[in-house]
């Protein structure tokens, strides 16, 4: 196993592996690559986000692969991005001057070159005069392809069996046979440029001179803040409301409007810990959660994707529900159904956190509160974004119908425990909003219905939740029926309407999950000792929960509680404002990075508190 020591927050030779927070993220709407305070990419699957990676030193320093860029003496850095945009600045301070490098990836529509995923990277020495060097080392297919270099003319050509790329330089290039280096200085004023481009047989190595390079920067630039200009939110945490939403569109895969949960797998959830997750697929339930974020800041159109896909790739499960009868909780960012999960032992894992997997297994479990989000999600888009289709109320009515008859029954639940299935109450929850949500479509539109059998499945639901979800020992709502041990999840029932956020009952319970599960605000999931989860080893705090707990303080009118821990979990952003899934001991960040479930969390719970203050 890797030693902790090799994690440090300065630009230092010789360290492995920087703390995941000491990343900020770039993307395309196709694919994305996680750059280092440091000046290296050290995470980028190319051409989409699931596919293999190419420079994936974050799992594996040695056999991972890197493309550093940086200058070439000992130097502190500061990270930022350029103001509401997705466009990274890597500053570097040495003792005789200033240098920056610029990371971006172009946005192309299907008039331009769709083909060409283009990574420019700029290099600017703003003050003094500095050497630089760069280091491009891909290791193709996670690091198990091999692959050639040809170097000429400005330009270097990487092939491997699955995927060709091609680097461009405005400054001389040499090769050791498997990686490009280069070495050079600028002076007050100078500028490089590297620019990797995928290959094909319609997309052929382009050089990106200076001017070329300074267009794309700028026309970049203009997306990102004509997009975010679409926001309706101008609250008291507009730059940290505003960073989650770029995060969320950084996150969508444009071709068919899919969500991912989060661009990079397995980093792990405890440092040299087991729970480690590939997230580089589109979860419904994250996604359906996703799409009412964006229509609460007002961006219709990618509410509008979101239901385009769910209708496009979502139907095959609707009509039939599938050979297990449920629909299925994860798709493929091209609407795939399989995901297989496997390990790859070659690589270490970050930090030696094993073992690295692709794939996830989670997609063959029942999650019953998956009919929750998927109506909700359609019952939000036909009242806030237009009214939805007759096909899509048939295909709600099919599902509606077919969950009256297997509601009760036990499921993997939301966190996709491995022991196997149990009686959660977060899942009658979130059927009770299938249920409850689709009256309220065919009541509003006067749509068909089969009203009495749904309201009689509706009742059943509550009934069993408040009497067999109920533990009066614990005085609190709890994660099983009939069961005893709290689960943050239940912090979604005022939020779903299923009770009011001052029944006694729930401020029991809320009181409840704040002492046993929160600590200094942050919120655990629940815990695993008194619940196994049939994955060992322990684990951080849930951000999603930290900001679901910030809601239900909020709507019990707690609202002093509330917003400061609001601004407690605020301080526990990187540099960026960007949130991996979980918060360690030392408050390091943990798990896939950047996750959207916890920036979609942060938006709802910042608008719902900064209305509440007035």
């Amino acid at each position: 196993m890797v030693d902790e020591a090799d994690i440090v927050d300065e630009n230092v030779d010789g360290i492995r592996y920087l703390p995941i927070s000491e990343h900020g993220l770039i993307g395309d709407l196709r694919t994305s690559a996680l750059v280092a305070t440091n000046g290296t990419i050290d995470w980028y699957c190319c051409p989409r986000f699931d596919a293999p990676s190419v420079f994936g030193s974050i799992l594996d320093a040695d056999r991972g692969g890197s493309f550093e860029l940086r200058v070439d003496r000992p130097a502190r850095t500061r990270q930022f991005y350029f103001p509401d945009t997705n466009v990274l600045i890597t500053r570097f301070f040495a003792p005789d001057g200033v240098g920056e490098v610029q990371d971006f990836m172009p946005i192309v529509d299907e008039s331009q070159e769709a083909g060409r995923h283009r990574l420019i990277r700029r290099v600017f020495c703003v003050r003094g005069s500095l050497p630089f060097r760069a280091t491009v080392a891909p290791r193709f297919g996670y690091g198990t392809e091999r692959h050639t270099v040809e170097v000429q003319d400005g330009q270097a050509l990487f092939h491997s069996p699955s995927l060709s790329l091609g680097l461009t330089a405005t400054k001389p290039l040499e090769t050791d046979g498997t990686d490009v280096r280069a070495r050079f200085e600028l002076a007050e004023g100078e500028s490089a440029v590297f620019a990797l481009d995928e290959l094909s047989d319609d997309v052929r190595p382009r050089a990106c001179p200076e001017l070329e390079a300074e267009d794309e920067f700028r026309a970049t630039v203009e997306f990102w803040r004509r997009w975010l200009a679409g926001s309706h939110y101008h609250g008291r945490w507009r730059e940290m409301v505003n960073r989650s939403a770029l995060l969320l569109k950084l996150l969508t895969y444009a071709p068919t409007g899919a969500i991912v949960a989060a661009p990079t797998t397995s980093l792990p959830e405890r440092i040299g810990g087991e729970r480690n997750w590939d997230y580089r697929y589109v979860w419904i339930r994250d996604a359906a959660l996703c799409m009412y974020a964006m229509l609460r800041l007002g961006f219709a159109t990618e509410a509008r994707a979101f239901m385009g896909f769910l209708g496009q790739y979502g139907r095959a499960n609707l009509p039939e529900l599938g050979a297990s009868g449920t629909l299925q909780i994860m798709y493929g960012i091209d609407g795939r159904s399989e995901m297989p999960e496997q390990e790859l032992p070659h690589l270490e894992g970050y930090l030696g956190s094993s073992p690295v997997r692709i794939g996830n297994a989670a997609t063959d479990q029942v999650q019953l509160d998956i009919y929750g989000a998927v109506i909700d999600s359609v019952y939000l888009y036909d009242k806030w974004g237009e009214p939805i289709s007759s096909g899509i109320w048939e295909r709600v009515a099919i599902t509606v119908n077919w969950l009256c008859d297997h509601w009760d029954q036990p499921d993997h639940g939301i966190w996709e425990t491995r022991a196997g299935p149990r009686n959660f109450v977060y899942s009658r929850l979130m059927c009770w909003v299938a249920l409850q949500r689709a009256i309220r479509m065919a009541h509003r539109r006067g749509l068909p219905a089969d009203l009495a059998r749904w309201r009689s499945s509706r009742d059943a639901i509550y009934r069993q939740i408040m009497t067999r979800g109920w533990s009066q020992e614990r005085g609190a709502f709890v994660q099983q029926l009939d069961g005893d041990v709290l689960d943050s999840s239940l912090l979604m029932m005022p939020m779903a309407k299923f009770i009011s956020p001052t029944d006694p009952k729930w401020l029991s319970t809320l009181d409840a999950l704040g002492k046993d599960l929160a600590s200094d605000s942050l919120v655990y999931r629940y815990d695993p000792a008194a619940s196994p989860d049939g994955v060992g080893g322990s684990e951080g705090t849930f951000s999603i929960c930290t900001f679901w707990y910030v809601d239900a303080l909020t709507r019990a009118g707690r609202l002093d509680e509330a917003r400061l821990a609001f601004e407690k979990m605020l301080t526990y952003a990187n540099h960026l404002g960007l949130y991996a899934e979980e918060i360690g001991q030392a408050g390091e960040q943990l798990g896939n990075f950047p996750q959207a479930l916890t920036h979609l969390s942060l938006i709802i719970a910042a608008e719902h508190l900064d209305r509440a203050l007035g």
